[in-house]
């Protein structure tokens, strides 16, 4: 729910960010164009049960067609998680313990999160390396086989879309 939600990256309430590298207070969705023209893919840092109050299904869509690849967070709402999988975003968690604020991240910083779609396993950990020097480790929520072909095939969408042109 917007209301309850908290954008560390600007100092009020309200549906903006800080465009990285500009530095401009921008609307998320101005913000998430900018980012898309310039071929960059983008990621949501997280607290608990991120996607707890939402309507769950837009709120997946609304991120992947603002370019966000992946969300890394300290738990998912259950429901929430699997529509992320199903619109093609890694859902990562933190490890226990960990968080945003407990790693000193902003959301200012560069990660790079380095996974090869053909060599994807159910709880598989990765290292998320951050342009301010840190790396830490977070395990992947595709919970099972079939979520991790949605995610190869970029979403349940082209995935079930593959399957059916493969058919004729």
């Amino acid at each position: 729910c917007i209301r309850d939600s908290i954008n560390k990256m600007v100092e009020k309430v309200g549906p903006q960010t800080v465009h990285i590298p500009s530095g401009r207070v921008l609307d998320i969705y101005d913000a998430a164009v900018e980012y898309i023209k310039a071929g960059t893919p983008t990621i949501i840092l997280a607290g608990q049960e991120y996607g707890s109050g939402s309507s769950r299904d837009w709120a997946a869509k609304g991120p992947y067609l603002q370019g966000v690849k992946a969300v890394i967070a300290q738990s998912f709402e259950r429901i929430h998680r699997s529509n992320l999988v199903g619109m093609g975003i890694l859902p990562l968690e933190f490890s226990k313990g960990e968080s945003a604020d407990t790693l000193g991240l902003t959301g200012k910083e560069t990660y790079t999160i380095e996974l090869s779609s053909e060599n994807l396993s159910v709880g598989q950990e990765f290292d998320v390396k951050v342009s301010n020097g840190k790396t830490f480790r977070a395990r992947s929520r595709l919970d099972t086989d079939v979520e991790i072909e949605y995610f190869r095939n970029g979403g349940i969408l082209p995935y079930v879309l593959r399957k059916l042109a493969a058919a004729k």
